[in-house]
């Protein structure tokens, strides 16, 4: 399929020029800026910016055109990513028993609401999302983990992902804890979705305490995925308001369907290329 968009993400120290550079650099080569974002951190003294563009002639190259921007990123110190629009992004997604939000991924990658993105594997330690996942015609890995085959599993899940060539892992309520070994393979490319009660009520009945404390807001959380348990850069969160009326089913449905919206949106940014992180914080560009 034929690139026809090229798209930025930057990140440097706060400078004056840089919008400019950058507008220029796409319109010396033909380029046609079709989005452009930007914001300057004051306290940290950084800039960010995404810009995307139409390519122009035979500037379809990735490799051409982060040639042809090196010399001026390493004039303002940038650190930065190149995509092309039009390349699948080959996505995963891990899953145990709670099957809301594969459903809901799933139904939204049919209807197209998924840009960009070609799910390609449905991991699970259960045997629950089989008939989904065949019905929806994944491929589909039963992996069983224990904390004695944690290891061989994960390695196995490894050698799927890569002889598919997945950019992208979704934890769509997987209850299981990935290892830093796993997590190194996959640096700011593993999305995951939980409740906000955290680090109060843990365990596994959230709803059920926050229910017994009476607590009168819920929300949901999606992440990116690091070493540190759930302290990973922040990407989409939301919450809704309950009262004494709420028994605990009604709070779990609430839930659910906070985590179908927060972990869509958060995985339609990462693939939409919205989304830059710095020190643990991330920049969503709307």
């Amino acid at each position: 399929m034929l690139n026809t968009h090229a798209v930025l993400l930057i990140s440097c120290p706060d400078q004056k020029g840089i919008t400019a550079a950058v507008t220029d650099f796409v319109f010396k080569r033909g380029g046609n800026i079709v989005d452009a974002a930007q914001h300057a951190d004051q306290e940290a003294s950084l800039f960010f910016m995404r810009i995307e563009w139409e390519l122009a002639g035979d500037l379809a190259e990735r490799e051409q055109i982060a040639r042809e921007f090196s010399p001026l990123a390493a004039r303002f110190a940038m650190s930065w990513d190149l995509y092309l629009t039009g390349v699948p992004i080959k996505t995963a997604i891990f899953v145990s028993r709670q099957m809301h939000c594969l459903h809901d991924l799933l139904f939204r990658y049919k209807e197209g609401q998924l840009p960009g993105a070609e799910i390609a594997l449905i991991v699970s330690n259960h045997m629950d999302a089989a008939v989904m996942a065949h019905q929806w015609g994944i491929d589909f890995l039963h992996i069983p983990v224990t904390p004695d085959t944690k290891q061989e599993a994960e390695a196995a899940q490894l050698s799927a992902l890569s002889a598919r060539g997945i950019e992208l892992i979704v934890l769509a309520r997987y209850h299981q804890i990935l290892t830093s070994a796993f997590i190194e393979h996959y640096p700011q490319r593993i999305i995951n979705i939980h409740h906000s009660f955290l680090p109060a009520f843990v365990g596994g009945n959230p709803y059920a305490q926050a229910h017994h404390k009476g607590v009168k807001i819920i929300g949901a959380t999606s992440h990116y995925v690091i070493s540190a348990l759930d302290e990973g850069p922040i990407i989409e969160q939301d919450t809704a308001r309950i009262n004494h009326r709420h028994a605990v089913k009604d709070l779990v449905g609430i839930g659910q369907d906070l985590e179908r919206v927060v972990l869509y949106r958060a995985v339609r940014w990462h693939l939409e290329r919205k989304i830059l992180s710095f020190r643990n914080k991330t920049v969503i560009f709307d």
